[in-house]
């Protein structure tokens, strides 16, 4: 087949122009069809060129609303412009609803373009035979467009309006046009849409109205001023009648729908819009959003908040005035109660504060997962020994709840009695930067920011943190150790097995077997209100000067965090995690999962038992004696095996001992002595705890030992001393040694100054200027230091 060259192609464009139809009839008919066209052509162009300019003004302003688990509205609060105009969602729209509006204003809305030509003709005659407006033609587009628009009624705007609703026609759909009426009628005062309108006058969402009060409150806007709801309701009644009779007329609706609702008593009157779940409300506020979903499960709301209020009330005689308390459903980690203070309303004890979200000192609520990271680490078991006596890392020295040292304690003893040097211990091995990667993990905010400036005092509450993260942290303990941030707002999609592993599910098991104990000094002595408690894991925490009490709970199904103190930050003595926090988690979780028989966690896979000695925690050596079982992690957990005792050569009376470079050839006997760090001897020493000592090394020995010298403890390296020149005080000498050390020797800028035995103390009064002190041990091992000493005025 033969292709067209150009000038075919153009004779045939130009015959398809100029071409005529032979008869006269269809020549007239072809014109006027070109005219029309032409017309159309023209009238699309411009309407389109008019959209451009003049955008329709549809940026509507609605309500922020917050609702609960169910959708029931739960706090809402005013536009801008002081209006209750409260978004009426797709899915509110009921069958119903929307048969009734449509019927009473607007019966060919799913026919027409936006303008009732028709109806416009018929009310342009009546007005112009009568000489007045007698009837409107007004389709709910253009009531939708007179809303967005608000204008005075003149025949040019009419225009307008019209112009307006074939824009809008042409943005959204039907179905979305009657959104936005339901959404912007007007009902008198500042209430506008028709869900405003159901929850002031019916206290229910639109979804759940009934035939009479779809068209009670579908006549209001026609004569907002003259019918006023609990006010002029016998006339509404009669309005309302008077068009369910012209509904059965018409057979919109059964006669036993119309008789229902005929008989149907309007009772309504203007109510107030819930307020409830204040503080999340203004928190979720500020993200934005004209519908916010939470996951707040009413009934859990109101019990807690009952709870909090009464149990705050008893507080208040120990002048201890607030608390906050956020419950998460460990299952969807939903955020199911969220209460920010003992009452909202409380001016005198800032109750409008947000307890939950306010940065307090954490106290000792961080140690469960520094111990679970610890033992990931190899670190440490439950049966691992750790040396609970005085430490200093420099100059830090922390101390224990009550004062006082415990010596040889286990790992999973200090974490049940919250002892404070083995958890700055086990932070010091685990390392600060580890720990605090973790946290920022666990969105812990200020601890992310405070990072280069946080030091070992952090476990111990020397941060910032608040309830909403401590307690979103605590989750990975009922979720083998991985983290999902707690969800304060409904998800369309979540997927299954999201989340970050912060912790294995070996160390969560051991954490959790630990933390539910009930022998322990935290738990509370009343009864009473454990009597039905579900089995439950909680760790405590007080902050520094008693002014935060925590205590944070959770078993399978929730978890529980609890905050009380004072919003003023005012200390008080009684003011305790355990003594104040823990009975109103323990009410709570009588409350919420009263009596119930759920499964405890099991062990997993990943965690196994073995046999270790008592004194170390350690595999059992060959010559231990004592062995308990504990949980350890295959492959991960330390195989080093307990080397608590040493066999030394010492003479036959026991009064000397010797090394392999001086031990004789006879007159000796071999012994075996329990290792004792130096730390320990001095916390033995200073409570005259009896311990079968090492005898002293051989004095004729001419070995020089390299390693185990002794450890200054006092002063401290490389720090300035500033002393007074009228009062000077002395500085303390002080070392810690080895087990077979007996005898040391100090030498000030390398002078010799005094020989004493190794746990005594020593004071001297050094010169101004760089100082350096020396220490050397009965086995000739020395260890240097330098300070720097200044003289002032004081």
């Amino acid at each position: 087949m033969k292709t067209p060259d150009r000038k075919t192609i153009q004779q045939f464009i130009n015959r398809i122009i100029t071409w005529q139809p032979r008869h006269r009839y269809a020549r007239i008919t072809y014109k006027w069809g070109k005219r029309v066209f032409l017309t159309i052509f023209i009238a699309i162009i411009l309407f389109f060129s008019l959209n451009w300019v003049f955008p329709l003004p549809d940026n509507i302003e609605y309500s922020t609303i917050i609702t609960d688990s169910k959708g029931e509205v739960l706090h809402a609060f005013l536009t801008r412009d002081e209006k209750w105009r409260m978004k009426t969602e797709l899915e509110e729209i009921s069958p119903l609803l929307r048969k009734t509006i449509i019927e009473k204003e607007d019966k060919y809305f799913y026919r027409h373009p936006g303008i009732n030509l028709l109806a416009i003709g018929r009310a342009f005659t009546k007005n112009i035979f009568r000489w007045k407006r007698t009837s409107g033609a007004s389709t709910i587009t253009m009531q939708v467009a007179r809303a967005l628009e608000p204008k005075s009624r003149t025949y040019f705007n009419k225009f307008i309006e019209m112009f307006r609703a074939l824009q809008l026609e042409q943005r959204y759909s039907k179905n979305e046009i009657l959104q936005l009426y339901l959404n912007l009628v007007p009902y008198g005062s500042n209430i506008e849409g028709v869900k405003s309108a159901s929850i002031l006058y019916f206290k229910k969402n639109p979804d759940h109205l009934s035939l009479a009060e779809i068209t009670a409150l579908s006549i209001i806007p026609n004569r907002p001023s003259s019918l006023v709801m609990g006010k002029n309701n016998d006339r509404i009644v009669q309005e309302r009648n008077r068009w369910l009779q012209q509904f059965a007329n018409d057979k919109v609706f059964t006669q036993k729908e119309i008789a229902d609702a005929l008989s149907e008593p309007l009772n309504a009157t203007r109510g107030s819009i819930p307020q409830l779940i204040p503080h999340l409300s203004w928190k979720l506020k500020q993200q934005g959003g004209d519908i916010i979903k939470t996951n707040i499960e009413l009934n859990t709301q109101l019990k807690t908040e009952k709870l909090v209020a009464d149990y705050s009330r008893i507080l208040t005689l120990k002048n201890i005035r607030n608390a906050a308390v956020i419950i998460i459903d460990n299952q969807t980690h939903n955020v199911i109660t969220y209460v920010g203070s003992a009452s909202f309303t409380d001016t005198i004890d800032a109750g409008q504060v947000n307890g939950a979200k306010a940065i307090r000192q954490p106290g000792s609520t961080l140690k469960p997962l520094l111990y679970g990271l610890c033992i990931d680490e190899g670190l440490m078991t439950p049966k691992a020994i750790i040396t609970d006596v005085a430490v200093n890392y420099n100059g830090y020295a922390p101390e224990n709840y009550d004062k006082q040292f415990n010596g040889y304690v286990t790992m999973e003893y200090a974490l049940e009695h919250s002892l404070n040097i083995p958890a700055v211990k086990g932070l010091q091995w685990l390392g600060k930067d580890a720990f605090i990667d973790k946290l920022a993990t666990c969105n812990f905010q200020q601890i992310k920011k405070d990072q280069r400036k946080l030091g070992l005092s952090m476990i111990l509450g020397g941060c910032g943190a608040n309830l909403e993260e401590l307690t979103g942290m605590y989750t990975i303990f009922a979720n083998d150790g991985r983290y999902v941030a707690p969800k304060y707002t409904q998800v369309a999609f979540q997927q299954p097995g999201q989340g970050e592993k912060i912790l294995t599910p070996a160390a969560t098991f051991m954490i959790n077997e630990i933390l539910s104990k009930v022998n322990r000094p935290d738990f509370p002595l009343n009864w009473q209100s454990t009597e039905h408690m579900p089995k439950i894991a909680w760790k405590t925490g007080t902050s520094y000067g008693r002014r935060d009490a925590w205590s944070i709970g959770y078993n399978k199904k929730y978890t529980v965090g609890i905050w009380t103190g004072n919003f003023s930050a005012l200390g008080i003595p009684e003011l305790s995690g355990a003594n104040i926090a823990t009975p109103l988690l323990f009410k709570i979780f009588n409350t919420i999962d009263y009596d119930s028989d759920q499964e405890w966690f099991t062990q997993p896979k990943d965690c196994d038992i073995r046999m270790v000695c008592s004194e170390t925690g350690l595999p059992p050596g060959e010559h231990c004696d004592n062995t308990v079982t504990d949980y350890f992690i295959p492959l991960v957990s330390s195989t080093q095996l307990c080397n608590n005792l040493q066999e030394v050569a010492i003479s036959v009376d026991e009064k000397i001992s010797y090394c392999k470079s001086c031990q004789p050839a006879s007159g000796y006997k071999k012994k075996w002595y329990r290792t004792v760090t130096p730390d320990m001897q001095r916390f033995y020493e200073e409570r005259h705890i009896v311990y079968e000592k090492m005898p002293p090394h051989n004095t004729d020995c001419e070995r020089v030992f390299k390693e185990g010298g002794p450890a200054i403890t006092s002063p401290r390296n490389g720090s300035e001393y500033f002393i007074s020149k009228k009062h000077p005080e002395p500085l303390q000498l002080s070392c810690n040694v080895g087990n077979d050390v007996h005898k040391v020797y100090w030498y000030i800028n390398n002078q010799f100054y005094k020989a004493d035995e190794a746990h005594n103390r020593q004071f001297f009064i050094p010169e101004e200027g760089p100082v350096k002190i020396s220490c050397t041990d009965d086995k000739g091992r020395n260890r240097d230091i330098w300070i720097r000493v200044k003289f002032v005025d004081l």
